[in-house]
């Protein structure tokens, strides 16, 4: 591998970490600098890399790969072992200088750390965790830490990261065995779930000591995420929100991002030619939201899907659930309860909480609900208030039209 400065490793190890989606802070513990003590702090809010924090903050991290070099060759990767690619290596050692340097130009507030394989996986997982080990104990960096982990490197290498991370991802990459066999032979779905459920184990047992003693170790207080990439294999949107809620049930899961694959250069004969609408990423990221916030069963949001298992592109999940399953509307938004009022298409789940509040003392027209949601003319058709009820939902005649489809934008352009 030619010799290469670090502004020219960089750039190519922070542009081949732009794949990955699975980046997000929410949920890790508070560590504040303000005592003189330490560097960085994960007092940010909601959300990190280059998202917004509830006050309108901009919030940034150092998102890089170790190395885009890899002893594996997944067809879907642009890293690859048969891709032909630029390749480039930091050592741990600059990785952490990047990372303190980075923070105290106010360039960011904390760091993303993936990598591909090389060596071994085992020798891999020690050079991330080394880069954690070395931020927080040699530099008390007190910033957010997200590590991506190589589920066939040794348990407690993994065990290790938790230790220094505030969250930990474990990818599962493709939603069905047979699409990680076709697709990714050298990884199992086996050895993929038994991280995870270490993972899970070791972050319940560190919870539950933390609640007898204070002294007790934190462990990826943030918990653990995985990525699925969507439209490289057959798998309908039926059979991925059925294993988002498996992987969520079975290993308690911050959260479970969803990737669309996109077309990479050299790429293999066994890939799609055209990358899937990057709708269907949306609608897939919406489902998640109806199980994880709108007490949607996985089955519930499964029926919204058509007989070929998709979602439709042009209205939403929660709507299409609606006039698939008409006979529940209208809702009664006086004497509703709280699960049927969030299954109104247009109320979110705010509205749905001060609607509760607001009917505690009087009997709620349409002016009112007007009032305490952002779009009536979406959820009129689906309730009855006061002095308002709806034509029959099989008329239509009173639905809102969808918005005509934007020009898609590149991805990556």
């Amino acid at each position: 591998m030619a010799q290469l400065d670090t502004r020219a490793k960089l750039e190519i190890l922070a542009d081949a970490a732009k794949y990955d989606a699975s980046c997000a802070s929410s949920g890790t513990v508070k560590r504040s600098s303000r005592d003189g003590k330490g560097i960085g702090s994960t007092d940010a809010g909601m959300g990190i890399c280059h998202a917004y924090a509830p006050d309108g903050r901009c919030i940034s991290l150092l998102k890089i790969l170790l190395t885009n070099s890899c002893i594996f060759d997944c067809h879907y990767c642009i890293n690859r072992k048969s891709s032909n690619v630029r390749r480039a290596r930091f050592t741990a050692e600059e990785v952490v200088r990047l990372t303190l340097s980075f923070y105290r130009r106010n360039y960011i507030e904390g760091l993303f750390l993936s990598s591909g394989i090389i060596g071994s996986s085992n020798y891999t997982m020690e050079q991330i965790v080394e880069v954690a080990r070395s931020l927080r104990e040699d530099h008390d960096f007190r910033g957010y830490i997200h590590l991506k982990t190589i589920p066939d490197a040794d348990p407690e290498l993994i065990h290790q990261a938790g230790m220094f991370a505030d969250r930990i991802s474990i990818n599962v990459e493709l939603p069905t065995a047979s699409g990680l066999k076709r697709l990714a032979p050298e990884k199992t779905q086996e050895s993929i779930e038994g991280a995870m459920a270490g993972m899970s184990d070791a972050i319940i047992d560190t919870a539950d000591a933390k609640k007898h003693y204070k002294s007790a170790p934190r462990f990826a207080p943030a918990g653990q995420s995985t990525q699925m990439i969507v439209g490289a294999d057959a798998a309908t949107d039926r059979d991925i929100v059925s294993r988002a809620a498996n992987l969520y049930g079975s290993f308690n899961l911050k959260r479970v991002y969803y990737s669309a694959f996109s077309p990479i250069p050299d790429a293999s004969a066994v890939l799609p030619l055209q990358r899937p609408p990057l709708m269907r990423e949306h609608r897939l990221y919406q489902s998640d939201w109806l199980m994880r916030f709108y007490e949607y069963q996985p089955g519930e949001v499964a029926a919204a899907a058509d007989d070929n298992g998709m979602m439709r592109l042009d209205i939403d999940p929660k709507l299409a659930w609606a006039l698939k399953f008409r006979g529940c509307f209208p809702v009664d938004v006086n004497k509703a309860p709280r699960e049927m009022l969030l299954r109104v298409p247009g109320l979110g789940t705010r509205a749905v909480d001060k609607i509760l509040a607001a009917r505690r003392g009087r009997t709620l027209s349409l002016a009112d609900i007007g009032r305490l949601t952002s779009s009536i003319s979406k959820v009129r058709p689906f309730l009855v208030a006061s002095d308002w009820r709806p034509i029959a939902l099989s008329d239509q005649a009173d639905l809102p039209l969808p918005k005509p489809a934007a020009k898609q934008m590149e991805l990556f352009a």
